[in-house]
C-alpha cells in the first residue's frame, strides 16, 4: 500500500516554503522540499497584506517542486496570536471544544466572537473548582487567519487545517528517545518572527512568539549606512558577531547592537519561564530558522542564556527521498526547515 503524503506550507516573511512528507511502514520520508522570495512588505510579521502577490509566490513554488498535491497544512504566527496556560473544567473532548468560548471569554484581548480558538491539554489538576485540566490556549484573530487562508486558496490549494508554528517547530525537534526527558528550549528565528517553546519529551509547558527576527537586524544596518536592504543582507551575513579586524565599525555595532537585543528578549522569556515553572529548568536550547545561522549568534545566545545551545536538524530522524537537493543545497535549507516539516508532521497525529 503506498505510504500516505501530507505537505507543509509556512508563509514568511521573506518567503514561502513547503515540505512533503510520506509516512509509511519504515518512517518518515521527506520525498520534496521547496521554497520562494515573496516581495518585500507582502507578509507583515505573519500576515499576508499583499495577496496577489504572495499566492503567484505559491504558485511558483508548486510549479517549480512539483508537489504530488494541493492539500497543505498551513502555519500561523504573528502579533495576534496569543498562547497562554489556562485552567479549564473537565469535560470530554467534544463537549470541551463546544464549552471552550464560553470559558476563557474572560481571559482573551480579543471578542471571543472574532477568535479562533484551540486548547492542548498538559494535565489535570484538582483543587477548589473541582476537577480540572490545564493547558496552553491558543487564540488568533479570526480575520488574520482567514486572510492567509484565502491567500493559499486563491493560489489553487487546499488549507486543510491550520496550526501554530510553534508547534510545528516543537514536532520537528522536540522528537527524542523515549529515555530522553530533558527539559530545553526550542528557538527557530525567522525573518520577522521568533518561536520560543520549552518542553520536555514533547510535552509543551511554555510558548512565546516575539515579533523579532533576522530581518530587524538587516534594517537597522541598511538605515545606519544608508545601503539598499540587499546590500545590508550581504554586509550582515559577510560580517556576523565575530568580524575580524578591517570591518566598518559602524557595521559592527549595529550588527552586534540589533543581536543582543534579540538574545535580551529570548533570555527575558526564559527567566519568566525559569520563575514561573521552577520545578523544570531548562538543560539547552535547540536553534533553527534562517536567522540563527548568523554566524556567532549561537556563541552569543549560549552567554546570554547560560545554557549549552545546539543547532536543530529537523531532518535528522527521516530518511531522504528524491528530493532533488544534492546534499549542500539540503545543508542551505536545513535550519529553513522546521516549520514546514512540523507542519506535515502534523497531519499525521
Amino acid at each position: 500500500m503506498a505510504a500516505r503524503s501530507a505537505i507543509g506550507l509556512d508563509i514568511g516573511t521573506s518567503g514561502v516554503r513547503a515540505a512533503e512528507l510520506s509516512f509509511g511502514r519504515h518512517g518518515v520520508t521527506l520525498e520534496k522540499f521547496g521554497q520562494v522570495a515573496v516581495p518585500p512588505g507582502s507578509v507583515r510579521d505573519g500576515e499576508v497584506v499583499e495577496p496577489v502577490a504572495v499566492a503567484e509566490a505559491i504558485r511558483e513554488l508548486w510549479a517549480a517542486t512539483k508537489f504530488s498535491r494541493k492539500d497543505v497544512v498551513l502555519g500561523i504566527a504573528n502579533q495576534r496570536v496569543v498562547v497562554r496556560t489556562v485552567e479549564v473544567a473537565w469535560l470530554p473532548p467534544a463537549e470541551l471544544r463546544k464549552s471552550l468560548p464560553l470559558q476563557v471569554a474572560d481571559q482573551l484581548p480579543m471578542p471571543v466572537n472574532d477568535a479562533v480558538l484551540d486548547f492542548h491539554p498538559l494535565e489535570e489538576v484538582h483543587g477548589p473548582r473541582g476537577r480540572m485540566l490545564r493547558g496552553l490556549l491558543v487564540a488568533a484573530v479570526r480575520e488574520s487567519v482567514l486572510g492567509n487562508v484565502r491567500c493559499v486558496e486563491r493560489a489553487g490549494l487546499r488549507p486543510t487545517s491550520v496550526d501554530l508554528t510553534s508547534f510545528a517547530v516543537l514536532r520537528s525537534l522536540g522528537a527524542r528517545g523515549l529515555d530522553d526527558t530533558r527539559t530545553e528550549v526550542l528557538v527557530d528565528v525567522g525573518a520577522r518572527v521568533t518561536n520560543i517553546v520549552v518542553h520536555t519529551a514533547g510535552v509543551p509547558h511554555f510558548v512565546r512568539i516575539l515579533l523579532m527576527g533576522g530581518n530587524d537586524l538587516t534594517d537597522a544596518l541598511a538605515e545606519r549606512l544608508g545601503t539598499s536592504l540587499a546590500e545590508a543582507e550581504g554586509i550582515k551575513q559577510s560580517t556576523g558577531l565575530d568580524a575580524g579586524p578591517g570591518v566598518s565599525p559602524n557595521a559592527v555595532r549595529t550588527i552586534d547592537g540589533s543581536a543582543q537585543a534579540l538574545v535580551d528578549e529570548i533570555r527575558g522569556s526564559l527567566d519568566y519561564f525559569r520563575s514561573s515553572f521552577a520545578g523544570t529548568p531548562p538543560e539547552r536550547v535547540v536553534l533553527s530558522g534562517g536567522g540563527s545561522t548568523l554566524r556567532g549568534f549561537a556563541a552569543r545566545l549560549e552567554q546570554g542564556v547560560r545554557i549549552p545551545v545546539v543547532q536543530g536538524n529537523p531532518m535528522q530522524t527521516m530518511r531522504l527521498g528524491r528530493t532533488g537537493l544534492d546534499d549542500a543545497q539540503l545543508a542551505l535549507v536545513q535550519p529553513l526547515a522546521a516549520v514546514p516539516v512540523g507542519l506535515a508532521m502534523g497531519a499525521n497525529r
